[in-house]
């Protein structure tokens, strides 16, 4: 499938069509709504299903403070219901058990444009950084988000056309649609839609599982420490307006840095991996190794033990895919210099019955063919066994008001 972008700035509207026509799923209020938010009167008349009994704000991030509130009901499971309409803001969600449902992914946005080297305040030389720009950051466990589009739309395209020379040309341009925090744990995606370009993903947390939906990016767009599995998701590469980087790959889908002692790290199964209009051929890698730069008591430098873990099962490929598959990523050695992290030797990187014109295009070598799993092999990534046993609960978010 490829995806037609016209404008270098991210078009929300476009988004959200894509989303529809990949991922065209909708859904009425649930049964055990605790919290409306809602854009306005209107947009409740024009959805017969609110209960205007409830509690209900103009923004998620109110919801989410009331149920933060509620600290004596830290046990109870509360559903959300967020109407339709765009809801420019970030969310942060530093609590348990919550259930955010959107009215539908094509019609309920959450949308945000910080970006990794933006100035915290207009005098401040503090920069944000990649692990503060996320539009929604989930530090909370037991969460859930469904039927909802979130956009992280910092105009990466617009900055990068511009003359490296250019005054106005900005660095740091890593921007998060959705993180899950160090400290959180089963994380359920639903029919979500999650647009960005560089770092659209980061999954820091423990157990997340993405069901449907849509990841779109050009650059690590899904990359982190944590545990996840991916089942039946559209993950979209996206045009880049500089022509890629020196061996002239435009993007590379994940940037893991589990660590070793994490059995599974990114696992993507009855995923399709395909593209905007103008992405080339052989231009994607599927993953590089990420050794995040960490502290240690002998110094700073890219850590040995993020030994990054992806594979991908029953997957299908567009030709954007390289023969080779993976690629190297430079970090810091302990001496402060750079030097490339191998895909083979320092990374555990695998595949498994890949399918289409990309995923039959495989380079005939001995490194490249090392990562394809046996069949028995294969059978240790299930959901029940990367999840380690968790399952999201059937909650009653499927039924509409009665």
């Amino acid at each position: 499938m490829e995806i037609t972008k016209t404008r270098y700035s991210v078009n929300i509207a476009f988004a959200i069509l894509a989303s529809m026509l990949l991922n065209g799923l909708c859904a009425a209020m649930p049964a055990t709504t605790d919290v409306v938010v809602t854009k306005s009167r209107a947009s409740d008349s024009a959805n017969a299903s609110v209960n205007t009994s409830l509690p209900r704000f103009h923004s998620v991030s109110q919801a989410v403070a009331y149920i933060e509130s509620h600290e004596s009901q830290k046990d109870k499971v509360w559903t959300v219901f967020v109407n339709e309409g765009i809801y420019r803001e970030r969310v942060v969600i530093n609590t348990d058990n919550v259930h955010l449902v959107g009215q539908s992914q094509e019609t309920t946005t959450i949308v945000f444009d910080r970006y990794a080297g933006q100035k915290v305040a207009e005098n401040s030389s503090e920069k944000w950084g990649t692990r503060r720009t996320a539009t929604v950051e989930i530090l909370g466990d037991n969460i859930t988000l469904e039927n909802i589009t979130i956009i992280n739309d910092f105009d990466y395209p617009g900055n990068e056309v511009k003359a490296k020379d250019d005054p106005t040309r900005l660095s740091g341009t890593q921007a998060v649609a959705l993180k899950t925090g160090v400290n959180s744990d089963r994380t359920y995606l639903k029919n979500v839609a999650l647009w960005g370009y560089q770092d659209t993903l980061y999954l820091k947390g423990d157990r997340a599982l993405i069901e449907g939906g849509t990841i779109a990016g050009h650059i690590d767009f899904i990359f982190g420490e944590g545990t996840a599995f991916f089942e039946s998701v559209s993950i979209v590469s996206r045009k880049r307006y500089s022509g890629g980087d020196s061996e002239g790959l435009t993007g590379y889908i994940t940037a893991p840095s589990t660590h070793l002692q994490r059995p599974y790290g990114l696992t993507f199964n009855n995923c399709r991996l395909e593209r905007e209009n103008g992405v080339p051929d052989e231009s994607v890698a599927l993953g590089r190794p990420w050794h995040p730069t960490t502290t240690f008591s002998d110094g700073r430098y890219a850590n040995p033990f993020a030994v990054g873990k992806a594979t991908f099962i029953n997957t299908y490929m567009d030709t954007h895919i390289i023969p080779t598959r993976w690629t190297t990523m430079g970090g810091t050695t302990p001496k402060g210099d750079k030097r490339p992290f191998s895909p083979h030797t320092e990374a555990r990187f695998s595949e498994y019955k890949s399918y289409g014109k990309g995923g039959k295009n495989i380079a005939n070598s001995t490194d490249v063919l090392s990562h394809i799993l046996s069949d028995v092999l294969a059978t240790f990534y299930t959901k029940e066994s990367v999840l380690r046993g968790w399952q999201p609960s059937e909650m009653s978010h499927i039924e509409e008001m009665k």
